[in-house]
């Protein structure tokens, strides 16, 4: 799997503007009532993760999670990144 063209990239960042594009990743930073809601989303994420075999960072900050996508083996961003994004959207 190739690394996506800038363009599609920047098309996905333009129709889901809380995703940042930068350096070779895609990040959003999800915000949460508290910390049970927070793990709650971690919980979710990692099984659909684990499903397509791609593994996001993900850094907990009490209520607000943040889910960094690239795929390292290719590096940057793939097919599978705007895939994991599109799930966690689905998932809050």
């Amino acid at each position: 799997m190739a690394p996506l063209p800038d363009a599609d990239i920047q098309s996905f960042t333009e129709d889901n503007p809380d995703w940042n594009w930068s350096d070779g990743e895609i990040a959003r930073t999800f915000e949460f009532e508290d910390f049970n809601e927070a793990m709650g989303f971690v919980t979710r994420i990692a099984m659909e993760a684990e499903k397509a075999n791609h593994h996001p960072d993900i850094d907990i900050r009490w209520n607000k999670v943040t889910l960094t996508l690239s795929t390292h083996s290719e590096g940057g961003i793939t097919d599978k990144d705007l895939d994991l994004a599109t799930i966690a959207e689905g998932l809050v």
